[in-house]
């Protein structure tokens, strides 16, 4: 017989050499994590830095992800090469077990490299995850993104890597597929844990029967995905052997979640019967535990801000613009196409604003350029805490008051007349994002002095739309970037190969901004005729005929005839050209350019210009734009960038802070904007 004081233990079926291993919780609340695989040191390496936080691991991963994809064409070419580079990875699990891969030795040699890496970036997601406070819904929040990025990084290991060579048992693919059914599993039971912590929240402790038989499906689902992970350890003896020599709990932890949620998926669906017909026994297993926390504002601002990222994210991999405007991309492009790196780890240099073999100072002539809109000051600041002192109380205040001071600063510093393109560029970007984090306050007309937003109309600044939505805001600031963006287009030297990428790429953001600006403008009411639904329309046609145009008539290899359109591009400017000589936008653009630009437009003939093109630059911008598209579909959700050095506002102790690293560069930059614009001065004179 037991003692009183003996752990209880649990049998795991299955496996004929059980252990008996301790059972304390029928529903462990502990989130399970796993640590990184290490390295031996390779000369062009940093991906091993120990002393490092958690997201700026995570962002020197991301990095050298990016950077190794650039590079990747060289090692072909030094593959026979006596002093090639040879990777070293160790075992995650089993640091005793080593795969040792040189760049001669396989034709796939440096997926090694790659799928290590790709690794850690699954394993610090998961430590990150594992790291927030979940009886709090931000905390749940951050770890739920940062479970489901971690199971789409084990997701992409398992279906592209993990086949193609012989690694540690950890890169195999039944340990990638068990991590990524882990994780999701993970994720998946913090969201049911909201999901109960909400209907707690509203009073809703029964729920109806659809709701009941929502919950009982999802249940079922988490139970299923740790049952998955639960079975492909346990059917394959090397892989519960290497499982049980670095943690004998986990086989065990897998088994009582699946157990767990299988029971509680089966009373749930019983609940939903008569009393009569529900079984004569119930499992004992209790509801999730959760701890109550009121949700707090920078959560709200957070849901905000996640909620609208597929507004201010381009669909589009826009590799040569990023690389011209960023100032935080792995590196930069400037005079003669050279790349400039710029060191993950610091803030990035104050790069040249004017490059001069890409963008030029005068506007082309085969770009329209859009005029900005103006707007009167504003001091969203005091309105806006004075609001949360009013309703909430003053430490509520405090809590956001980061995230209120750098709304103010940057709608002040995105108006000044003497900025650059890259820079004023970086400034909208960045008060977007801020905007759709506070776009859940409004509308605030119980406070004493709700914001008043004024924008006069691009085509006509005699008009102006005076609003307390925020939706005006918004609009404007998209149509900015829109009209922004045609300008950095137009000013591209296209007498070279990277102007004219990157004026493709600036209309192809420039389409998505005024495509965005169509969805808002139909949330902000009675505005000026610049911010309707039918001039958004219009600009977009406007912008897609000169996409079309470019492709039509700028210098390209043969085997890209088949991208180009299948019709005339002249057909194209005459549907702009009807749109903008049409109902109330005929009035408005009558003494404008833009009937007059598309009317020439039309009458143009086409050609093709065939030539050969690409350089070294070219291929390494080939393989970033690989990299972004490895990284893309749920491997950087857009909370995490909360916790980031290069967010503009960040999330710190639960509070919303102003980003001081980003205030000295943003100082830097309007410093070195106003020096570009004095020599500009004295060079005229």
């Amino acid at each position: 017989m037991a003692k009183s004081n003996d752990v209880p233990m649990l049998e795991i079926p299955g496996k004929k050499s059980d252990v008996p291993i301790p059972n304390p919780n029928p529903n462990p609340t502990k989130m399970l994590a796993i640590p990184m695989k290490k390295s031996d040191p390779v000369e062009l390496d940093m991906v091993e830095r120990e002393d490092l936080s958690l997201p700026m691991q995570r962002n020197c991963l991301l990095h050298y992800l990016k950077c190794f994809y650039m590079v990747e064409p060289l090692f072909t070419a030094i593959s026979s090469n006596p002093d090639r580079i040879i990777f070293f990875w160790y075992d995650a699990f089993d640091p005793d077990y080593i795969c040792v891969d040189g760049v001669s030795f396989q034709h796939n040699n440096i997926q090694l490299e790659k799928a290590a890496v790709l690794f850690n970036l699954g394993a610090i997601y998961s430590q990150i995850g594992a790291s927030f406070d979940t009886t709090t819904a931000l905390g749940r929040h951050l770890a739920i993104d940062a479970f489901n990025a971690a199971a789409n990084i084990f997701l992409k290991l398992w279906k592209d890597f993990a086949q193609k060579f012989s690694a540690t048992l950890d890169l195999t693919g039944l340990f990638t597929e068990s991590l990524h059914h882990l994780f999701s599993a993970q994720a998946s039971e913090l969201n049911i844990q909201q999901q109960l912590d909400d209907d707690k929240n509203n009073n809703d402790d029964f729920g109806s029967a659809l709701q009941k038989h929502r919950l009982a499906i999802s249940f079922k689902s988490v139970s299923k995905l740790y049952h998955r992970a639960y079975d492909l350890i346990l059917s394959d003896s090397a892989a519960t052997e290497h499982v049980y020599s670095f943690d004998r709990t986990w086989v065990t932890h897998l088994y009582q979640k699946s157990k767990f949620f299988q029971e509680e998926a089966h009373q749930r669906k019983a609940s939903i019967l008569p009393e009569s017909k529900r079984p004569k026994t119930s499992s004992a297993v209790q509801s999730c535990p959760l701890v109550h926390d009121t949700e707090s504002f920078t959560e709200i601002f957070v849901r905000g801000f996640c909620r609208s990222s597929d507004q201010w994210i381009p669909k589009q991999q826009l590799k040569y613009l990023d690389l011209i405007l960023s100032e935080y991309g792995p590196f930069k492009i400037v005079d003669d196409g050279k790349l400039v790196v710029n060191p993950w780890d610091m803030p990035p240099p104050p790069y040249p604003a004017a490059n001069l073999s890409i963008l030029s100072s005068s506007l082309s002539s085969h770009i329209l350029a859009f005029p900005l809109k103006k707007s009167q000051p504003l001091d969203l600041y005091e309105p806006l805490r004075s609001y949360f002192v009013l309703k909430c109380s003053e430490s509520a205040a405090r809590r956001v008051e980061g995230l209120l001071e750098t709304l103010a600063k940057l709608r002040n510093a995105m108006q000044s007349v003497d900025l650059s393109l890259s820079t004023r560029h970086e400034f909208l970007i960045n008060y977007f994002k801020c905007l759709c984090m506070i776009e859940p306050l409004f509308p605030i007309s119980e406070s004493p002095n709700p914001p008043i937003f004024v924008w006069y109309n691009a085509f006509n600044p005699q008009e102006n739309s005076s609003q307390h939505n925020i939706h005006l805001e918004k609009a404007s600031i998209l149509f900015n970037l829109g009209a922004l963006c045609t300008q950095i287009a137009a000013s591209c030297n296209l007498t070279t190969i990277q102007g004219y990428r990157v004026a493709i790429d600036a209309l192809s953001e420039t389409s998505h901004w005024f495509l965005t600006l169509q969805l808002e403008a139909k949330k902000a009411s009675a505005t000026t005729i610049d911010l309707s639904v039918d001039c958004a329309k219009m600009m977009c046609e406007i912008i897609s005929a000169e996409i079309s145009d470019l492709k039509w008539n700028f210098p390209h290899p043969q085997s890209d005839r088949l991208t180009l359109p299948g019709y005339p591009v002249s057909l194209l400017y005459r549907k702009a050209y009807d749109l903008s000589t049409s109902g109330p936008l005929a009035e408005n653009l009558a003494h404008t350019s833009i009937p007059q630009y598309l009317e020439s437009k039309m009458k143009m003939k086409t050609c093709i210009a065939e030539t050969g093109l690409g350089d070294v630059t070219e291929q390494f911008l080939s393989g970033y734009c690989k990299a972004k598209s490895l990284l893309s579909e749920g491997c950087q959700p857009p909370c995490l960038d909360l916790l980031s050095e290069l967010s503009p506002v960040k999330i710190k102790d639960g509070n919303l802070v102003a980003n001081a690293t980003l205030e000295a560069l943003r100082l830097a930059l309007k410093e070195m904007s106003l020096q570009e614009t004095s020599n500009m001065t004295i060079e005229k004179n």
